[in-house]
């Protein structure tokens, strides 16, 4: 085995390498870092120039403060009970589709697949008034149903599970059916569980897509009942324009991306395998 030997530039080029990225990181996570600091100061800090980077004393009470102005509790189990069920759509019919396009034989499957990723080049914009116009006639609107069943098929996570599932060995496959095991069983026993980085990439994803969505809840929902978080945000718009109340636009942020980080930490490790082992294989 050959060791690297370290000489002076060696050593100062990786030290200059980590601080350029360190640096990179700090910036990226500035806006991050003084979101949550502006949550807790005083509306004068907030609208304060230059702005203070940390508040001189805590307000907690922001958070309560932003709370009673807006529906937030209602918000928040809202966007919970509307992001999960859609994550879970999207697995279950992402999983089963790319089962069906990576393993099976059936005619007609290639240009269907290809259709399948050139619905992907179409703009949502130009697909909105159609999907609305659907749901509208299917009775949807204003209810959880047009806020759920819109996102739970997607293009690109059949893409990626294809191609995760291309990596499963067929004898794997024959195997358990010369055993007896029915195609479901086959599904939800062997490849669910060889696919779990790739189920945690496109879940995360979806979760932060969905949790973040403001256009399309904005055109199905006009009961603030069924308001989700981005949607009772955008209520604080009159209350923002006042210098008195930024200070509750910074503390509703700063809770509206709380499940967001949560997610991508917990899913971190799962995340980042999943992109570095998703291959491209035709």
């Amino acid at each position: 085995m050959v060791r690297r030997q370290l000489t002076v530039p060696t050593i100062a080029r990786a030290v200059l390498k980590y601080l350029v990225l360190a640096l990179a990181g700090a910036w990226m996570l500035l806006p991050f870092f003084w979101m949550f600091s502006g949550s807790l100061m005083t509306s004068k800090e907030v609208t304060s120039l230059p702005p203070p980077l940390l508040p001189a004393q805590p307000q907690w009470h922001n958070y309560a403060d932003v709370a009673q102005v807006v529906p937030l509790g209602r918000s928040y189990l809202n966007s919970l009970l509307v992001t999960g069920l859609a994550v879970v759509g999207i697995l279950f019919t992402s999983s089963l589709c790319g089962f069906g396009f990576a393993k099976y034989d059936f005619p007609g499957r290639n240009v269907l697949f290809v259709l399948v990723l050139a619905s992907m080049m179409i703009p949502f914009f130009v697909t909105l008034i159609p999907v609305f116009y659907i749901v509208k006639q299917l009775g949807w609107l204003n209810n959880y149903a047009g806020l759920i069943l819109p996102s739970v098929v997607s293009a690109y996570g059949i893409f990626l599970m294809r191609q995760f599932i291309l990596d499963i060995p067929d004898e794997l496959l024959d195997a358990a059916r010369i055993d007896g095991a029915s195609e479901f069983r086959i599904y939800w026993q062997i490849i669910l569980p060889l696919i779990g980085p790739a189920l945690a990439t496109l879940g995360s994803f979806n979760f932060v897509t969905t949790w973040n969505a403001f256009l399309w809840p904005l055109l199905v929902v006009q009961s603030r009942d069924l308001y989700t978080v981005p949607l009772a945000l955008n209520s604080l718009r009159t209350y923002g324009m006042m210098a008195q109340f930024q200070h509750l636009q910074m503390a509703g942020t700063a809770l509206s991306v709380i499940p967001a980080l949560l997610v991508f930490v917990a899913l971190q490790r799962y995340f980042v395998r999943g992109i570095a082992l998703t291959g491209l294989k035709g």
